[in-house]
């Protein structure tokens, strides 16, 4: 399965949760993992923010009236500029209660045919220092480049002393860490049209994480016996499908998982959203998933945000966090949730897998009744079938698969009108 990132070690507190909700014990529990999640998606979220031009309409950010014009050269285009109008709104500090290493950010937007967004990110150093303005993507939902879309995409290369970008992570400096962050989101459309981004939704999630290697199995939490009916897709039946977007297969983890999801919720593409894809392609949402994902400059579909961008455009909401351990995993199964989780792995860790990986997304959909994770590995890795692809990892193996490496990451994916389940104080949801 494709390295979506370099991965770190990471590792795990315990928090105990009981029927669906923190205990009294387990908020006495000092926080081991620190995971804060912040989000604004509504009027009053967006008015408490700073307007450069932007207006609140129904709940979301929209251009009320342009700040400046900006010249724009698509560097996966044909070399030709092009002039977008911009409004921008930048967030409300925020302070975590800790020294974050590591921000992911996620939006949800919709963006017409000449639209984009950039999400940038600043924050404040542990010696003081104000840092520059970190680009975590330029995202548009689609890619006619006639129309004056865009290629989405991250943008590499801006680290310096204070923090850098690994695809869509902020990463702190060596021995730095920051103690306050914020957001800006820049809207942009095509100088002369009336079309506008409409941003529903925007946060981040930020971590600052021990260094441990292994963690130990965490409490069961109640979800035992519990398995949601998400279809299983396979990526490996799309092997050498549309090499522009990375040829299927092993590349398409992300984009598979994203799109056995939405089919769960029945938000998948339709007939003729995917009349695009070659009729004898199984599953054509798999990859119409991994075309409305890619990230040119990765050249990939594991862009984390950009899957949950993509899952916004679909009528549900999602974003990126990390979980501390699998007992809270399990309290958003109870709650009819799937998460697409992410893991790294040698052949032989995760008994039953059959491979070894530097960076693979399955979707976690429930746990038998002794704990054990039941998911859906698009990894089908005996035969090349969605029937190979529901199965049952050990829970203690699966948690360090996924803890130490990618810190607990998901993509949270779920129905607006859905309610979360019940967090703790230091409310990584």
């Amino acid at each position: 399965m494709i390295t979506a990132h370099s991965l770190t070690a990471l590792v795990t507190g315990v928090v105990v949760l009981t029927s669906g909700t923190l205990s009294s014990e387990a908020m006495k529990v000092p926080q081991l993992r620190d995971i804060a999640y912040h989000t604004w998606t509504s009027t009053t979220d967006f008015l408490a923010g700073a307007h450069s031009g932007t207006t609140v309409a129904d709940g979301a950010l929209t251009f009320g009236t342009s700040t400046g014009t900006t010249s724009y050269i698509d560097p996966f285009g044909d070399g030709t500029a092009k002039s977008y109008d911009r409004t921008s709104w930048t967030s409300p500090v925020v302070t975590p209660g800790f020294g974050l290493t590591e921000l992911i950010a996620s939006w949800n937007a919709t963006t017409p045919p000449g639209t984009w967004i950039e999400l940038a990110m600043s924050g404040r150093t542990d010696l003081g220092a104000t840092t520059k303005w970190y680009v975590l993507g330029r995202w548009s939902s689609g890619d006619d480049a006639a129309a004056g879309d865009i290629h989405r995409t991250s943008l590499p290369a801006q680290g310096d002393t204070n923090g850098s970008v690994a695809v869509d992570t902020f990463v702190a400096g060596t021995g730095r860490s920051l103690d306050r962050w914020q957001l800006r989101v820049t809207l942009y459309r095509l100088t002369g049209t009336t079309q506008s981004p409409v941003v529903r939704s925007v946060g981040a999630m930020a971590s600052r994480l021990p260094a441990d290697k292994k963690v130990a199995a965490s409490p069961l939490g109640g979800a035992g016996g519990v398995v949601l009916n998400v279809p299983t897709y396979s990526q490996e039946t799309h092997i050498g499908h549309y090499p522009q977007w990375d040829g299927g297969g092993e590349a398409w983890c992300s984009a598979t998982s994203t799109a056995m999801v939405l089919d769960y919720y029945g938000a998948g593409p339709t007939a003729a959203e995917t009349a695009w894809v070659d009729p004898s392609d199984p599953d054509p949402q798999v990859d119409h998933s991994a075309r409305s994902v890619f990230d040119y400059a990765y050249d990939g579909a594991g862009n984390w945000p950009f899957n949950t961008a993509y899952a916004g455009t679909r009528g549900v909401d999602g974003f990126i966090t990390r979980l501390r351990s699998l007992t809270e995993a399990e309290q958003f199964i109870k709650a009819g949730i799937p998460l697409i989780a992410s893991l790294s792995f040698k052949k032989g860790d995760l008994p039953g897998a059959g491979y070894g990986t530097n960076g693979h997304l399955m979707v976690i959909v429930g746990f038998d009744a002794a704990g054990n994770v039941v998911v859906n590995d698009p990894a089908s890795h005996l035969i090349p079938s969605n029937d190979e692809v529901r199965t049952t990892y050990d829970r203690a193996a699966f948690e360090n698969a996924w803890v130490p490496h990618s810190g607990g990451l998901v993509y949270v994916i779920h129905p607006a009108g859905m309610p979360l389940p019940p967090g703790g104080a230091q409310a990584n949801w």
